[in-house]
């Protein structure tokens, strides 16, 4: 039973870094506030703020 809790991880790792990407290029290409992409992302993921230092978010 320990691989099943190790697939949904994965799943959750995948699916963040979709979202994280896509609201990326969403406030590189300006269609999105990068204030309002720096909340969304605080709220999506643990490591935001060095994804956010990063990308120049900030």
């Amino acid at each position: 039973m320990a691989g099943i809790e190790r697939v949904r991880e994965i799943r959750r790792l995948r699916t963040r870094r979709k979202k994280t990407a896509k609201l990326i290029a969403r406030a590189k290409a300006g269609t999105m506030d990068k204030a309002e992409a720096a909340r969304k992302l605080r709220r999506l993921t643990p490591g935001a703020d060095v994804i956010i230092a990063r990308e120049g978010l900030a």
